[in-house]
């Protein structure tokens, strides 16, 4: 135990996108950037009552909106898109007019990831969508033809695998669409599934101060996934919420 620190109080960060907007997201071997935002309690749980909402604290709830905006496309997987009731992407104005005089879309996209495609295609996360940037449905060639079909009308289908949904292929056919950053926001098996493949570049991770959630982990690894290693990059507190932002440690 020869670096064993003690981490103090420090200065106040006026914008504290402006420290994650900073880091170099060109992936090393092309294709794109894989960053996940998770949250979870003292106890590893990542959510209460099936749902995140109470775990999460308003400085997370701050932050996760503005993390959206370093996104090209935001991953969801379709159980946190039911639970979660997600809706399409929306950012603050000041962020939205930043990213649009980038040249830039205004907002990121939502790429939803489900081979059984039992979602709610009325739902705004597939109608409430930007003009000239539908949802993103990603699937499997398994996958029901007829609900393909009906998926078809709200959203633009991927195919990405077999008989499940592949992570690298799907990943790979959203770096053809031209998302250099996909930003995944679960849920846990969605996140497990990509750790597993080594598929995470930087995960940033926001501890809230509660216990007694619900006996779910923040990732669920799929049988026989190896360990993966990640590197601490830095360390925020707002009151008692705690975010930490790792990277893919070099042995992976």
């Amino acid at each position: 135990m020869n670096g064993v620190q003690i981490l103090q109080p420090g200065a106040i960060l006026d914008d504290p996108l402006a420290l994650y907007a900073r880091v170099d997201r060109t992936p090393a071997a092309g294709g794109c950037w894989v960053m996940a935002n998770m949250v979870g309690g003292l106890d590893g749980s990542a959510a209460v009552g099936g749902r995140v909402g109470a775990l999460s604290t308003e400085p997370d709830a701050a932050l996760f909106r503005l993390l959206r905006s370093l996104a090209d496309v935001v991953l969801v997987g379709a159980e946190t898109v039911r639970r979660e009731r997600y809706r399409s992407i929306r950012l603050p104005p000041k962020l939205a007019d930043a990213r649009q005089a980038a040249g830039r879309p205004r907002t990121p996209g939502l790429a939803v990831v489900t081979r059984s495609l039992n979602l709610d295609w009325s739902g705004d996360a597939f109608a409430g969508a930007q003009a000239g940037s539908r949802t993103l449905v990603i699937t499997c060639k398994a996958a029901d033809p007829r609900r393909i079909e009906r998926a078809r009308e709200v959203a633009d289908v991927l195919i990405a695998g077999e008989d499940r949904v592949d992570p690298e292929q799907a990943l790979l056919l959203l770096s053809e669409l031209g998302h250099r950053v996909v930003l995944c926001e679960g849920g846990p098996t969605l996140l497990g599934e990509l750790v597993a493949a080594g598929r995470i570049d930087e995960l940033c991770l926001t501890i809230a101060p509660l216990m007694g959630g619900d006996p779910l982990p923040v990732s669920v690894s799929p049988p026989g996934a190896p360990l993966r290693r990640f590197a601490l990059r830095h360390v925020l507190c707002d009151g008692d919420t705690l975010f930490l932002r790792y990277e893919r440690g070099r042995d992976d």
